[in-house]
């Protein structure tokens, strides 16, 4: 059934091509390049971020050859509001942020297809991401379906991770035409179109960290400078003096600036006493974790444990785990209404870092997730 479907163009290949198998397909398409920030108004180096001038008139050409209307809708408050100040509190407390699940949750997926309904009364959005949506009958409603969220086709560029965080009202309108493609098939409908983006590299940066180090988005945002601090072995001793417990994450190795014969890796990070621990890998191993903010993408509190899958980062292996309430509250503290949750792993997961996403998956299905707690 033809739809009008907002496409957000980022002027990359992916979203190019999305785009232009929703215009094949017979959809009216209106492509949107989104305006996240104020370093959206400069040029990118080398073409390596999405959020610039030049991803910004790529995306444009790539509208003019598929005939279709092209705007820039400007959603810098509501990025500012829902990536940017959670990421820079994220590492100010000592924890590791996720920008791209925050911009998939609270931007693209909410503000986004928002405004899409509003100002271009369109039935859906479309990006570029490798993910899958499909709808089943649902057991629990007779006559209803529900919205699954499934792993792209291809293992390596899957990004199922990043989009816990959908909702059913959101599936319902969310289209992934790359979820059964490749990348290199992707490429090779893009030269064949002969589409502007073609050759467009990956984008290898956080979009508004300009030059790549995160530590100047704390400077600039927060204010944030360098306060030497103590870091401790894994015995209890001083072995050396930080640059700022913020600057550090935890699994990190290099830049700690400590030689001790063998290697160690941030183990944790105490933002309060301004303290960086560190371990031997073998000592950020872990069997169990705790998560808080889950979300589960059907709707439906759960109330007993169950078993599942878990992915503690991007591309990271696939575990067998049993996930169950406790009865503590989460990391939010006294009033929070939802509980933490409890990972419990099959086989050992390295460094399940707080801040970062833990992803719970059923085969291929997406079940839900949170946010790894501290230990």
């Amino acid at each position: 059934m033809r739809q009008r479907i907002v496409a957000a163009m980022s002027g990359g290949v992916d979203s190019s091509v999305a785009a232009a198998l929703l215009r094949e397909q017979g959809h009216e398409v209106v492509g949107v390049w989104m305006r996240l920030h104020g370093g959206a108004d400069a040029r990118s180096e080398f073409r390596k971020s999405c959020c610039s001038l030049d991803a910004a008139d790529d995306a444009r050409r790539v509208a003019a050859q598929l005939d279709i209307p092209f705007f820039i809708l400007d959603l810098e408050r509501e990025f500012a509001a829902g990536v940017i100040d959670p990421f820079v509190s994220s590492y100010l407390s000592g924890a590791t942020p996720s920008p791209c699940v925050d911009c998939n949750t609270y931007v693209k997926f909410g503000a986004l297809l928002g405004r899409a309904r509003l100002l271009y009364g369109a039935d859906a959005v479309a990006t570029g991401h490798y993910a899958r949506v499909d709808s089943v009958a649902d057991d629990a409603s007779a006559g209803s379906r529900r919205w699954r969220l499934l792993a792209g086709a291809d293992p390596a560029k899957d990004q199922s991770y990043f989009l816990y965080g959908l909702r059913q009202d959101q599936l319902a309108r969310t289209r992934f035409p790359l979820g059964g493609l490749s990348k290199p098939r992707v490429r090779s409908i893009a030269h064949h179109l002969g589409l502007a983006t073609a050759d467009v590299p990956e984008s290898q940066e956080i979009c508004f960290v300009a030059g790549g180090d995160y530590r100047e988005a704390l400077r600039e945002r927060a204010g944030w400078r360098e306060t030497p601090g103590p870091v401790v072995d894994v015995d209890g001793s001083t072995v050396g003096v930080h640059r700022g417990a913020a600057a550090y994450t935890v699994g990190q190795r290099e830049g700690v600036g400590v030689a001790l014969g063998e290697r160690r890796y941030v183990a944790s990070i105490d933002a309060s006493r301004n303290l960086v621990q560190l371990g031997r890998r073998e000592d950020l191993e872990r069997r169990e974790f705790r998560v808080d903010g889950m979300h589960f993408i059907d709707g439906r509190a759960r109330q007993e444990s169950f078993r599942c899958a878990v992915r503690v980062r991007h591309r990271g292996p696939l575990v067998g785990a049993i996930v169950r309430p406790t009865a503590e509250e989460e990391s939010a503290g006294p009033g929070s209404a939802a509980p933490a949750w409890a990972v419990e792993t099959d086989a050992t997961v390295w460094a399940p870092a707080p801040g970062q996403a833990a992803v719970l998956y059923d085969g291929d299905e997406v079940i839900g997730g949170g946010r790894i707690a501290a230990s």
